[in-house]
């Protein structure tokens, strides 16, 4: 009998107030909670340099962003596409992406790895609190990602924001008119002008910007089609010249996603629209060839390029 009870392991040890937490190993261990030795069980989580977090934790952005904070500088706050995951963008940072922290000149902050750090001024205004941490407002987040991200990485965000309602079109013409003149101020108004609200995943988004970006007019997102019977929406349309754009992700192989979606395929077609698609491989590998299609399908409506179009693809 003893044998069997000695075989059978023992619940790690988590005392009540540090149970679903993230917290600081010596304020514990100062408080009586918790010994060394039991910090090093898998129990805990070590995130950072003398941060913990219980291990039942679901090791997202968000918990990265709440290790940083314990760490921070109490005038630094979480910033750049940290924020906007904090503001509700999930697909803004990926759980193992650096955490951005913008800091106040002269504010001194020796970060860890995972850490990214950023000294700017900030005002009162541009600070306020999302899921219990300090962070930049959404017109400053897109200001900084803006200028720290590469262009279609930007607008990826910039689009996310808009379409939960965080940020306007009319706040961010107001943003670039503050911004212009200032260094960064052409990042973010180019960042600007090929945002969309109607943007619906990161993957419409990339493949919108990269389109344009590629020489090819500018498509409306979501453009509202009307059939006998149905109201479509294809995720990009060129309604001038009747061509349209959808892309197929990886839950489109399911068949009951196929058949909906091959029926208003015919749908359309029978409207008089030419339709194309892209898919993530295409992106990753045949984006050239995708860009071809698209052009050679407006051209065949009448659209003439004023320069030749670029294929290949975007740094």
């Amino acid at each position: 009998m003893s044998r069997q009870a000695d075989a059978v392991p023992r619940e790690p040890y988590r005392p009540r107030d540090l149970q679903w937490k993230v917290f600081r190993g010596t304020d514990a261990i100062a408080r009586g909670l918790i010994t060394r030795d039991n910090l090093r069980t898998a129990a805990w989580r070590r995130l950072l340099r003398d941060v913990y977090a219980d291990a039942r934790l679901d090791p997202d952005h968000l918990l990265a962003c709440q290790a940083v904070a314990l760490a921070m500088p109490a005038s630094a706050v979480i910033a750049g596409p940290s924020a906007a995951w904090l503001h509700g963008v999930e697909f803004a940072a990926e759980p193992t992406d650096d955490v951005h922290v913008l800091r106040p000149h002269g504010v001194t902050f020796d970060p860890s790895r995972g850490v990214r750090t950023h000294a700017a001024a900030l005002t009162r205004e541009e600070i306020t609190e999302r899921q219990g941490l300090a962070c930049t407002s959404p017109s400053r987040t897109v200001w900084d990602t803006a200028c720290w991200l590469e262009l279609i990485h930007a607008v990826v965000i910039i689009d996310g924001l808009l379409a939960i309602g965080r940020v306007t079109a009319d706040e961010l013409a107001l943003l670039v008119k503050a911004k212009r003149g200032v260094r960064g101020g052409r990042k973010l108004a180019r960042a600007v002008s090929l945002s969309d609200e109607g943007a619906r995943s990161p993957a419409e988004s990339r493949i919108r910007v990269r389109l344009v970006l590629a020489g090819l007019p500018r498509p409306v997102t979501q453009y509202e089609i009307r059939v006998p019977g149905l109201v479509l929406h294809p995720d990009l349309a060129w309604p001038q010249y009747k061509v349209a754009l959808e892309y197929d992700g990886d839950y489109h192989r399911d068949p009951d996603v196929l058949h909906p979606d091959r029926r208003r395929l015919n749908l359309l077609t029978g409207a008089g629209w030419i339709m194309l698609y892209a898919t993530s491989q295409r992106l990753r590998r045949d984006f050239g060839a995708l860009v071809r299609e698209v052009e050679t399908a407006l051209r065949r409506r009448g659209w003439r390029a004023h320069a030749k179009v670029n294929t290949t693809s975007p740094t």
